[in-house]
């Protein structure tokens, strides 16, 4: 997390709630050699205090039990050249966004993993209306039972919030949207298009 408060967050439900619209992050927990990493999609707990994901069975974190973990949720990222805020001696930055959720993680009991799996696939095939919804109920009941097999279900207990939103708040409105305009304007792809738009709007 960035150490100049101006980029700081306490606002940690919006925070959540982003990072709930992310729907993917980094886990990492400390291993036996050193840090263990894995990359999850997940769905947090309508109160925003758990984090429900899976792992492959195989994977090292699901035979680790209960222990502090941090997953890191990475928003959009882009440099920034000096150029943009159309004032002199500026150097250039990256601006981001990004959400560390610490707390305990928790692996939970076999016959948790199905109705984690249907809310998982449920919030993102929503987000692709109107396409009609694909449901786990399309997989034969032998080949998901299979497929859950090699899977484990897993929580993690929110306890900590961190975040930092680096968008030029340091800046002058004028250089600071001066930046968003020549970003969006040499954006390719989403991601760019997406920072400048929160660098916009920092409400």
């Amino acid at each position: 997390m960035h150490p100049n408060p101006i980029y700081r967050s306490d606002d940690h439900r919006k925070s959540l709630a982003y990072a709930a619209a992310r729907g993917f992050g980094t886990l990492s927990i400390n291993g036996e050699n050193g840090p263990l990493v894995a990359h999850v999609p997940f769905v947090l707990s309508a109160d925003y205090s758990r984090i429900g994901f899976h792992v492959l069975r195989s994977n090292p974190l699901a035979r680790l039990g209960s222990q502090p973990a941090l997953l890191a949720v990475n928003g959009p990222d882009g440099y920034i050249s000096p150029d943009w805020y159309g004032v002199e001696q500026q150097v250039p930055t990256w601006n981001y966004v990004a959400v560390h959720l610490r707390g305990r993680l928790n692996i939970l009991p076999r016959d948790a993993l199905e109705t984690h799996l249907r809310a998982l696939s449920d919030i993102f095939e929503q987000r692709l209306a109107p396409k009609p919804v694909w449901s786990l109920d399309k997989v034969s009941i032998e080949n998901r039972e299979k497929m859950m097999r090699m899977l484990v279900p897993v929580e993690l207990e929110i306890t900590e919030v961190d975040a930092t939103w680096k968008l030029a708040q340091n800046k002058t409105e004028a250089a600071r949207l001066g930046a968003a305009k020549a970003l969006k304007n040499s954006a390719i792809g989403a991601e760019l298009a997406a920072l400048a738009a929160l660098m916009e709007d920092l409400e």
